[in-house]
């Protein structure tokens, strides 16, 4: 072999070696970072299972409270209908024994008013069993057209009443 071709060989056996080390070079960066992306896997892991914990926690509470409100809006809502159905029959009770004369409506009479020309007198005389101020009994379809405002008024006053409470405790 002459020198030259020794020389030749040593430089492509220098190279095969160079080649070698570069690949092997690489194979251990590989490994390295094959071995850090796995740890960040596993945190990320870890990661995502604390903020899935953290939701389902939120959620289960959320849902908690979502429950509590129901069950008061539905006591609440309970009381308004009981309030309503009693004030209905209230309202219903007088009408009937206003309609059976059983109950008279009547209104207080201002005595001292002297442009209402009202020729009432101030005491009560000895045929009436009432003593106090003057009354004037109304017509009983007048009446019951005032039962019937009163009504509507209740049913006003309770639905507020449901409103108001419903507010308090939504908020």
């Amino acid at each position: 072999m002459t020198p030259v071709q020794k020389l030749a060989g040593l430089v492509v056996l220098i190279l095969v070696l160079m080649v070698s080390a570069a690949g092997f070079t690489w194979q251990v960066q590989e490994w390295r970072m094959g071995k850090e992306l796995a740890e960040q896997a596993g945190l990320h892991q870890g990661e995502l299972a604390a903020v899935s914990a953290a939701a389902a926690k939120q959620v289960s509470a959320e849902q908690g409270k979502r429950l509590a409100l129901e069950k008061t809006l539905a006591a609440s809502d309970q009381q308004h209908t009981r309030e309503l159905s009693d004030a209905q029959r209230n309202q219903t009770l007088l009408r009937d024994r206003l309609a059976t004369a059983d109950v008279r409506l009547s209104v207080l009479l201002d005595a001292t008013d002297s442009a209402s020309s009202c020729n009432v007198p101030s005491t009560p005389g000895a045929v009436g069993v009432v003593h106090g101020a003057q009354r004037a009994q109304l017509n009983p379809a007048h009446a019951q057209r005032i039962i019937a405002i009163t009504d509507a008024g209740d049913q006003g006053l309770i639905a507020l009443r449901a409103c108001q409470a419903y507010i308090r405790k939504s908020q």
